[in-house]
């Protein structure tokens, strides 16, 4: 069986808002990365088709070991596809040099209108042997709350 990661969240604002933090640069640098990490993007082409560089960084190396130098992971994301208000299909590439973080994992944020709020969930499939499935899924629930905490104080 094909190992598929997911995290839900409701957050209180709109699809909309929900959806435009998911293609806003300045927006996924404050929300996306999990607790205990800083992120950067470096290329930005918000299209289907297009896509973004992040470079990913632990403050404290010790906490957490990148995946392409000691203290960062680097990934190459594309958009696969973008539904306004619904959903955004990401294909993630980390730079690594360890074949256990190889290959493309595809991360699908549903939107779905729940009352005045959103329910968000994001599966992971293709996730890298590299990454262990429960700390993937609490990065993910980790990246919900910021997002949750971006979108509501923003909005």
């Amino acid at each position: 069986m094909d190992r598929i990661d997911r995290a839900g969240r409701t957050i209180a604002a709109p699809p909309a808002a929900v959806y435009g933090a998911l293609l806003d640069p300045r927006a996924l640098e404050a929300w996306l990365p999990p607790e205990g990490m800083r992120g950067r993007i470096e290329r930005w082409d918000p299209r289907p088709g297009g896509g973004f560089r992040m470079i990913l960084t632990y403050p404290d190396a010790a906490g957490g070991p990148g995946k392409t130098t000691a203290d960062t992971d680097v990934v190459d994301v594309g958009f696969a596809e973008l539904v306004p208000g619904e959903r955004v299909v990401q294909e993630a590439v980390f730079e690594a040099d360890d074949p256990a973080y190889a290959g493309t994992m595809t991360m699908t944020w549903h939107l779905t209108a729940a009352g005045p709020g959103t329910d968000v969930t994001v599966t992971a499939t293709g996730v890298p042997a590299g990454i262990d499935q429960a700390v993937h899924e609490e990065a993910i629930a980790s990246s919900l709350a910021n997002l949750a905490a971006h979108v509501e104080a923003t909005g």
